[in-house]
């Protein structure tokens, strides 16, 4: 309850210093839809809220792909601090891969357009905003309507939404099949009951989320990020996996590597690009040479949970 009367000091003192409206208006091109659609939402992308400890609503984007309905995989998509769900879907290009593949994408929206990812990032985690408890809500909701398959449940994530996305892996190990991040670091601590799949990307030329670490977590925690290679040899570790020595992709400014898979089937691969910044590669503003989405989804669709 002391989480719920700070958040709620937060959205006011917010809303009277920006001036902005308690509800955002409507967007063109996205559904919201009636109670029955909601349960049973067809082809399209579409507005949902979710009602969290009783007092406050958190939004989320539903898209589905056309065919036939029944539970199909979730993809989990959670935006960089200070971006949105609206962002995160329009500079990703994942609607266009799930059309393809026929897996469902979630795009939660952030507290105050952050996540508490640990020892980052700006409001939600001065607030202490309970981000895994939200993902188990919005999981479980797709889960009991009928929607999303259990096994095939996978997050991936920008910047601050990437290490949120490593903590929901490192809190809820056996619950993700898979996760995808992109310039984002591990920034709690970690200690998950099972080996989790993980693919990242990184540009070595990142200067908010420093390639070989270093930093600042937040404004306020001057604890510096880890290197990339030591966040990949942590979840090495967790599975007892190889090295990432195998080469999986080779571009002139992109070199992906893997372990392999593990003997519980789990396996780590980085994509390194080199001078690549703070970006989703492929994205909007970003050079087209290497597109993540289509990699994450190839990554993902190799995994599930057994059990």
């Amino acid at each position: 309850m002391r989480t719920v009367r700070r958040v709620l000091l937060a959205l006011f003192l917010t809303g009277a210093l920006t001036g902005a409206p308690a509800v955002a208006p409507p967007v063109p091109g996205l559904s919201a839809g009636t109670a029955e659609a909601a349960e049973h939402p067809g082809p399209g992308t579409h507005e949902r809220t979710l009602t969290m400890d009783g007092v406050w609503e958190r939004d989320y984007l539903l898209h589905v792909p056309p065919g036939r309905a029944g539970r199909r995989p979730l993809v989990v998509a959670l935006h960089g601090g200070l971006n949105d769900m609206r962002y995160m879907r329009e500079s990703t290009g994942l609607d266009a891969v799930a059309d393809t593949n026929g897996f469902l994408v979630a795009y939660p929206d952030g507290f105050m357009r952050t996540w508490n990812a640990g020892g980052c990032c700006w409001f939600a985690r001065m607030a202490g905003i309970d981000d895994v408890a939200f993902l188990d809500r919005l999981i479980g909701t797709l889960i009991g309507q009928g929607l999303a398959d259990p096994r095939r449940i996978y997050l991936t994530g920008f910047s601050n939404g990437g290490g949120m996305a490593y903590r929901y892996a490192c809190e809820r190990a056996r619950k993700v099949a898979a996760v995808g991040v992109v310039s984002g670091s591990l920034a709690v601590r970690c200690a998950p009951d099972a080996p989790v799949p993980v693919i990242a990307f990184h540009g070595t030329a990142d200067f908010s989320v420093p390639y070989d670490g270093g930093g600042n977590q937040d404004w306020n925690n001057k604890d510096p990020f880890p290197p990339v290679s030591a966040v990949m040899d942590f979840w090495r570790s967790v599975a007892r996996l190889a090295p990432l020595d195998r080469i999986t992709l080779e571009t002139a400014r992109t070199t992906c590597r893997t372990t392999g898979r593990g003997r519980t089937g789990a396996e780590v691969e980085l994509c390194t690009v080199r001078e690549g910044g703070h970006e989703w590669p492929g994205g909007q503003g970003a050079d087209p040479e290497l597109r993540a989405s289509p990699l994450i989804w190839r990554f993902f669709s190799g995994h599930a949970r057994n059990g």
